[in-house]
């Protein structure tokens, strides 16, 4: 369960957003989808490495 204290005086919207935030963060809307269909474990090995050469490229494009 999600909670977001409210101070007083507090806008409603910014509220709102600390909410999102943390529900984003929870991750049960990705893995909702992802229990949607099924996924071969070889598909998902294959996600998983182009996801990995991805970040590594992006870590070694920094380092330049």
């Amino acid at each position: 369960m999600i909670i977001v204290p409210v101070k007083e005086g507090e806008n409603i919207e910014r509220a709102i957003k600390k909410f999102k935030r943390k529900f984003d963060k929870t991750g049960v809307v990705k893995e909702l989808r992802a229990r949607q269909q099924f996924d071969k474990p070889s598909e998902l090995k294959r996600i998983k490495m182009a996801h990995a050469k991805y970040v590594q490229s992006l870590h070694a494009h920094d380092d330049m």
